[in-house]
């Protein structure tokens, strides 16, 4: 190929996926822009560098994530930035607020929630599908589950849509950056001030327990407790709303999808697999050569930031068969929307346990969705993939 793909051109985020079809084919691993990142493109070269921690780091990636106009960033300094073995401490301090008793806790409020949200939608008819239900259900999730005050949950996507920016805000974009970093501040000071009243009065919220947590007698710092709370509210808001919003999508530019579904409504967990695969809300994640090394004929010098392309990943033709078509009843092939290994994302279970809930409480109350002749506007970001607005009509059934 000639030239550098850039990944965050309009024309590539309304539909990269032929751009990703042509590298896969043609440049599996290549530099791109914004950065010169090298892309990782094919599945088993995606599932190779997951798999080989040892060699590609995602402790060294941290640097991309605080460029020098931004300074601190506290998601650089998650779990999703750390190899082992502290990555394995910090998880193992975290996990148990993702098991399976905590969402059976939360799953009667998230059906409430989802029942009150489509009552509401369905009265409405016509509506911007992501404040009016993919926004609202997940952010009260996040909220209860950090017994946040209901009254931010507005504020949680303005805070993860500019997080969100980080690694596609360039040098010249002055406002960019200081909205960015006045996010920042404004964030890890409400964080704190919910740790030290969590210390003054404990509740029964994941804050209260984190804080009371202990592996081998050990707890978390502030500085790591809060480096996670970011990513919870980041990664678990913008990866549900993602994919709530591309699941709405397909339903109203495939009525024929959303017809079959209330007829086999034992199909919604194939659904949502298959949005995944398809229109992954986590495009990509990063990693660093910690050697010079080889990967897909390619070599790297030492300290190449790597972008596997997750999204791409799940459509290479080599692994799943029929790729670039939406299967509803694909047979099961693991995609890569949450990643593989050690890293794979905590709250996996409870992004489906959301989407599924939705669909539960929408899919028997309306006959259609559909949405006007406008094009879709995508977020400006290499990681994510997701609608900013989606104005969409509902016929009740």
């Amino acid at each position: 190929m000639s030239g550098r793909l850039n990944l965050v051109l309009p024309e590539v985020l309304a539909n990269p996926y032929p751009h990703f079809a042509r590298l896969r084919r043609e440049s599996p691993v290549c530099q791109v822009d914004p950065g010169g990142m090298w892309a990782v493109t094919r599945y088993a070269d995606v599932i190779h560098v997951l798999k080989n921690p040892q060699v590609y780091s995602s402790a060294g990636i941290q640097r991309t994530m605080e460029p020098p106009w931004l300074g601190h960033n506290p998601v650089a300094h998650s779990l999703l930035v750390m190899d082992a073995p502290q990555h394995g401490r910090a998880r193992a301090l975290v996990s148990r607020a993702f098991g399976a008793s905590v969402l059976t806790r939360l799953e009667p409020m998230l059906r409430a929630t989802a029942e009150q949200l489509v009552s509401a939608l369905v009265v409405q008819r016509t509506v911007d599908f992501l404040p009016a239900l993919a926004l609202p259900l997940p952010a009260a999730a996040i909220g209860h589950l950090l017994g946040l005050d209901a009254s931010l949950y507005p504020r949680f996507k303005r805070w993860t849509d500019h997080l969100a920016e980080v690694s596609a805000t360039t040098e010249s974009d002055q406002e960019g950056q200081k909205r960015i970093r006045h996010t920042i501040q404004e964030m890890e000071h409400y964080l704190r001030e919910v740790m030290a009243e969590r210390r003054r009065e404990p509740r029964e919220d994941l804050v209260s327990g984190l804080l009371q947590a202990r592996v081998d007698g050990e707890a978390l710092t502030d500085a790591e407790l809060v480096a996670f709370l970011f990513l919870l509210l980041v990664a678990g808001l913008e990866t549900t709303v993602n994919l709530l919003g591309n699941a709405a999508v397909l339903l109203a530019d495939h009525p024929e999808l959303l017809a079959r579904l209330r007829a086999e409504p034992a199909l919604v967990p194939a659904f949502i697999e298959e949005v995944l695969r398809y229109e992954a809300p986590a495009q990509s994640t990063f990693r660093m050569t910690l050697e010079e090394v080889e990967l897909g004929g390619v070599k790297l010098p030492r300290h190449a930031v790597l972008l596997l392309h997750l999204g791409s990943a799940s459509r290479d033709e080599a692994y799943v068969p029929d790729a670039e078509r939406f299967v509803l009843e694909r047979p099961e092939r693991g995609h890569l929307s949450f990643g593989h290994g050690a890293h794979f994302c905590l709250g996996a279970a409870l992004a489906r346990l959301e989407a599924r809930v939705v669909l539960d409480a929408l899919l028997p109350r309306i006959r259609s969705l559909s949405r006007g002749p406008e094009p879709l506007q995508w977020v400006p970001s290499i990681q994510i993939r997701g609608v900013t607005r989606l104005p969409v009509e509902v016929l009740p059934a």
